[in-house]
C-alpha cells in the first residue's frame, strides 16, 4: 500500500519567491535563495476545463513544507549554485526535490509529465 503526502490544515505562508524567466518550458518558477546562489522548483499545473498543461511555481503550501523540511539545507548546500550567463539556477522538478528530501511523494496524476 502507498502513502501519498497529504496537505497540512494550515494556511502557512509559501516560501521562496517567484522567479520570471525565458525558458523553453516554462516561464515561472519558484526560486530560494541564500546570497548569489540560489535552486528553482517547478511543479506541473492542469486546467481541467481547457486540458491546458504547465509547468509553473509550486504551491504556496508546498514551497512551505519544503522549504522546512530538515534536510533542506543540506540539498540546497549540494544542488544551489549561482546563475548561469541565461539567468538561470539550477532547476527540478517538486517531484525530484521531494525525492531527495524523503518526503512522501505527491499522488500522480494521469495527465502529468516527467520534466
Amino acid at each position: 500500500m502507498k502513502y501519498y503526502y497529504q496537505r497540512s490544515d494550515s494556511t502557512n505562508v509559501g516560501a521562496g519567491e517567484i522567479y520570471i524567466c525565458d525558458h523553453p518550458l516554462f516561464n515561472k518558477g519558484t526560486l530560494f535563495q541564500s546570497g548569489s546562489k540560489g535552486l528553482i522548483i517547478v511543479q506541473e499545473h492542469y486546467n481541467k476545463k481547457t486540458k491546458a498543461r504547465w509547468w509553473g511555481p509550486v504551491a504556496p503550501w508546498l514551497s512551505y513544507d519544503i522549504y522546512t523540511n530538515p534536510n533542506f539545507a543540506l540539498f540546497f548546500e549540494k544542488t544551489a549554485s549561482e546563475c548561469d550567463e541565461n539567468s538561470l539556477f539550477p532547476i527540478f522538478s517538486v517531484r525530484k526535490v521531494m525525492w531527495a528530501l524523503r518526503m512522501k511523494p505527491l499522488r500522480k496524476e494521469i495527465w502529468e509529465n516527467g520534466f
